[in-house]
Protein backbone atom coordinates (compact mmCIF):
# COMPACT_ATOMS: atom_id res chain seq x y z
CA UNK A 1 0.00 0.00 0.00
CA UNK A 2 1.03 3.88 -0.87
CA UNK A 3 2.25 6.34 1.66
CA UNK A 4 0.01 9.00 1.18
CA UNK A 5 0.46 12.87 2.03
CA UNK A 6 -2.45 14.85 2.87
CA UNK A 7 -2.59 18.53 4.16
CA UNK A 8 -4.88 20.18 6.38
CA UNK A 9 -7.25 22.17 4.48
CA UNK A 10 -7.28 25.90 5.58
CA UNK A 11 -8.91 29.19 3.78
CA UNK A 12 -11.49 27.41 1.84
CA UNK A 13 -9.15 24.74 0.19
CA UNK A 14 -11.18 21.85 -1.19
CA UNK A 15 -11.66 19.09 1.80
CA UNK A 16 -9.47 16.05 1.77
CA UNK A 17 -10.59 14.65 5.29
CA UNK A 18 -12.85 11.93 3.84
CA UNK A 19 -10.38 10.75 1.36
CA UNK A 20 -7.93 10.70 4.09
CA UNK A 21 -9.93 8.32 6.13
CA UNK A 22 -11.11 6.04 3.23
CA UNK A 23 -7.57 5.54 2.27
CA UNK A 24 -6.56 5.27 6.23
CA UNK A 25 -9.51 2.22 6.12
CA UNK A 26 -7.98 1.10 2.70
CA UNK A 27 -4.87 0.01 4.38
CA UNK A 28 -2.50 2.87 3.37
CA UNK A 29 -0.50 5.04 5.54
CA UNK A 30 -1.14 8.93 5.59
CA UNK A 31 0.81 11.60 6.77
CA UNK A 32 0.50 15.67 6.47
CA UNK A 33 3.04 18.44 5.48
CA UNK A 34 5.45 20.41 8.24
CA UNK A 35 7.20 23.50 7.21
CA UNK A 36 10.56 22.72 8.32
CA UNK A 37 12.01 26.30 7.49
CA UNK A 38 11.15 29.14 5.26
CA UNK A 39 13.71 27.43 2.06
CA UNK A 40 13.03 24.17 2.98
CA UNK A 41 11.34 21.48 1.34
CA UNK A 42 8.49 20.54 3.38
CA UNK A 43 8.70 17.28 5.93
CA UNK A 44 5.70 14.86 6.03
CA UNK A 45 4.78 13.07 9.27
CA UNK A 46 2.65 9.85 9.92
CA UNK A 47 -1.30 11.07 10.48
CA UNK A 48 -4.33 8.83 11.20
CA UNK A 49 -7.60 9.96 11.27
CA UNK A 50 -8.50 11.05 14.53
CA UNK A 51 -5.24 12.00 15.56
CA UNK A 52 -4.76 15.22 17.45
CA UNK A 53 -3.06 17.73 15.78
CA UNK A 54 -0.95 21.09 16.31
CA UNK A 55 -1.02 24.46 15.15
CA UNK A 56 1.86 24.89 12.80
CA UNK A 57 3.35 27.42 10.97
CA UNK A 58 0.55 30.22 9.55
CA UNK A 59 -1.36 28.09 12.31
CA UNK A 60 -2.08 24.84 9.78
CA UNK A 61 -2.56 21.83 12.19
CA UNK A 62 0.08 19.64 11.67
CA UNK A 63 1.26 16.10 13.43
CA UNK A 64 3.29 16.60 16.75
CA UNK A 65 7.34 16.94 16.37
CA UNK A 66 7.68 13.28 17.58
CA UNK A 67 5.44 11.51 15.01
CA UNK A 68 7.30 9.70 12.71
CA UNK A 69 8.60 11.09 9.54
CA UNK A 70 7.73 9.64 6.16
CA UNK A 71 8.34 9.92 2.54
CA UNK A 72 5.16 9.82 0.72
CA UNK A 73 4.65 8.28 -2.64
CA UNK A 74 1.62 10.53 -3.44
CA UNK A 75 1.25 13.88 -2.20
CA UNK A 76 -2.54 15.53 -2.04
CA UNK A 77 -1.79 19.24 -2.38
CA UNK A 78 -3.80 21.79 -2.27
CA UNK A 79 -3.94 24.86 -5.18
CA UNK A 80 -5.55 28.35 -5.98
CA UNK A 81 -5.47 27.10 -9.71
CA UNK A 82 -4.27 25.07 -12.37
CA UNK A 83 -4.11 24.52 -16.07
CA UNK A 84 -4.29 22.00 -18.91
CA UNK A 85 -0.52 21.45 -18.99
CA UNK A 86 -0.69 20.59 -14.88
CA UNK A 87 0.72 23.86 -13.71
CA UNK A 88 -0.11 25.15 -10.50
CA UNK A 89 -0.46 28.34 -8.94
CA UNK A 90 -0.40 27.73 -4.78
CA UNK A 91 0.62 30.43 -2.23
CA UNK A 92 3.71 31.45 -3.75
CA UNK A 93 6.11 30.58 -1.10
CA UNK A 94 7.63 27.22 -3.07
CA UNK A 95 7.15 24.87 -0.56
CA UNK A 96 6.01 22.27 -2.48
CA UNK A 97 7.80 22.80 -5.47
CA UNK A 98 11.10 21.86 -3.94
CA UNK A 99 9.53 19.08 -1.42
CA UNK A 100 8.19 17.61 -5.16
CA UNK A 101 11.76 18.49 -6.89
CA UNK A 102 14.07 16.80 -3.63
CA UNK A 103 11.11 13.86 -4.11
CA UNK A 104 11.19 13.64 -7.85
CA UNK A 105 14.71 12.98 -7.93
CA UNK A 106 14.81 10.20 -5.44
CA UNK A 107 12.17 7.24 -6.32
CA UNK A 108 9.38 9.56 -7.62
CA UNK A 109 6.29 10.58 -6.22
CA UNK A 110 2.54 10.87 -7.52
CA UNK A 111 1.38 14.63 -7.26
CA UNK A 112 -2.32 15.29 -7.29
CA UNK A 113 -3.58 18.96 -7.11
CA UNK A 114 -7.27 18.71 -5.42
CA UNK A 115 -9.36 21.88 -6.71
CA UNK A 116 -12.56 22.69 -6.88
CA UNK A 117 -13.25 22.55 -11.11
CA UNK A 118 -13.85 26.39 -11.14
CA UNK A 119 -10.32 26.71 -10.63
CA UNK A 120 -9.16 25.88 -13.90
CA UNK A 121 -7.91 28.48 -15.59
CA UNK A 122 -6.74 29.13 -19.19
CA UNK A 123 -2.54 29.22 -18.46
CA UNK A 124 -0.78 29.57 -15.45
CA UNK A 125 2.71 31.43 -16.31
CA UNK A 126 5.82 28.92 -14.82
CA UNK A 127 9.07 28.74 -14.29
CA UNK A 128 12.24 26.77 -13.86
CA UNK A 129 11.56 25.93 -10.35
CA UNK A 130 7.94 25.05 -10.65
CA UNK A 131 7.21 21.32 -10.97
CA UNK A 132 4.24 20.09 -12.62
CA UNK A 133 1.06 17.74 -11.48
CA UNK A 134 0.28 14.39 -12.20
CA UNK A 135 -2.90 14.77 -12.05
CA UNK A 136 -5.88 17.11 -10.41
CA UNK A 137 -9.14 15.78 -8.66
CA UNK A 138 -12.22 17.56 -8.76
CA UNK A 139 -15.31 16.75 -8.07
CA UNK A 140 -16.36 16.55 -11.44
CA UNK A 141 -13.48 13.47 -11.39
CA UNK A 142 -9.91 12.69 -12.22
CA UNK A 143 -7.54 15.10 -14.95
CA UNK A 144 -4.18 13.37 -15.51
CA UNK A 145 -1.42 14.95 -17.54
CA UNK A 146 0.68 12.37 -19.56
CA UNK A 147 3.47 14.60 -19.71
CA UNK A 148 4.83 17.19 -16.85
CA UNK A 149 7.80 18.40 -19.43
CA UNK A 150 7.27 21.84 -20.63
CA UNK A 151 6.30 23.04 -23.63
Amino acid sequence: SAIVAGYSPVNGEADVTALLAALSRRGHRLCLPVVAGRDAPLVFRAFAPGDALIPGVWNIPEPAAAREALRPDVVLLPLLAFDAAGRRLGYGGGYYDRTLALLRGADGVFAVGIAYSAQKVDRIPDGDHDQRLDAVLTETGVVRFADRERE
